[in-house]
């Protein structure tokens, strides 16, 4: 609607009467601003006056709705990341420590063992070993035939050696369960932690884009419409100064 200077009518506030260019009709608001006044005068219509001494208490309690929200969603945000980070169900181990630590004697035989018998060198002196035995007992080398062929000591020895491996080789193979079982819940951990972080800071984000931008932009067009307003008296005052000169 345009702006006749020359028209005054009265301010739904105060009654005084104004020119319709120091205000604005309430159907010409924005639907927050006109909720905001008929809170407080519930009989007002559309087509009732508002000057602009009165408007800008009601916009600038817009303005500060609008940041006491957004601030509040962000420390809301802000409060919700600071609870995860401070989580203690997450916190992250060393797992090749925490098992260190917890080495028995036992269980650092039993890796040494499977270690050792999981190598060439173990395979390289085995077989050595072996053929050093046949080859003494079948050319009785030294005088020595402590075990003719077909070797019954030595397939002896050779059975207890397996069994005394076997179970040994296990029990590695139990830590090395064990280890696995540990980082996996580690791996868990740590992908849970950075999952909910990135939600909340998606949620950051996302409030920013969607909430805190245009409620800025919304801000600015109000400071803008505030200072337009007031160019609009100012220019109204230069005018009815040079008619009076």
């Amino acid at each position: 609607m345009l702006k006749n200077s020359t028209l005054k009518l009265p301010c739904i506030v105060d009654q005084a009467t104004e020119e319709f260019a120091d205000g604005m009709l309430i159907g010409d608001l924005d639907a927050q601003l006109q909720d905001a006044i008929l809170t407080d005068y519930p009989q007002a219509t559309a087509d009732q006056f508002i000057c602009s001494e009165h408007l800008v208490h009601y916009r600038m309690a817009k303005m500060d709705q609008m940041i006491q929200k957004d601030y509040q969603a962000n420390k809301k945000i802000n409060h919700r990341l600071t609870q995860i980070l401070a989580k203690n169900t997450y916190q992250v181990v060393d797992v090749n420590r925490q098992l260190e630590n917890s080495l028995t004697f036992g269980q650092k035989v039993a890796d040494a063992v499977a270690r050792f018998g999981g190598s060439w060198a173990f395979i390289i002196i085995f077989i050595g070993i072996m053929l050093l035995w046949m080859f003494v007992n079948l050319l009785q080398l030294f005088g020595l035939h402590f075990d003719p062929y077909p070797f019954i000591l030595l397939n002896l020895f050779l059975s207890m050696v397996a069994a005394i491996q076997a179970p040994l080789i296990m029990m590695s193979q139990n830590r090395a369960a064990e280890y696995d079982r540990l980082q996996a819940v580690n791996d868990f951990r740590v992908n849970s932690k950075s999952e909910e972080e990135i939600r909340v800071l998606h949620t950051k984000v996302d409030h920013v884009i969607q909430e805190d931008t245009p409620n800025l932009l919304e801000i600015q067009k109000m400071q803008t419409q505030m200072l337009g307003e007031i160019q609009s008296q100012i220019n109204e005052l230069r005018r009815l100064q040079a008619k009076q000169s």
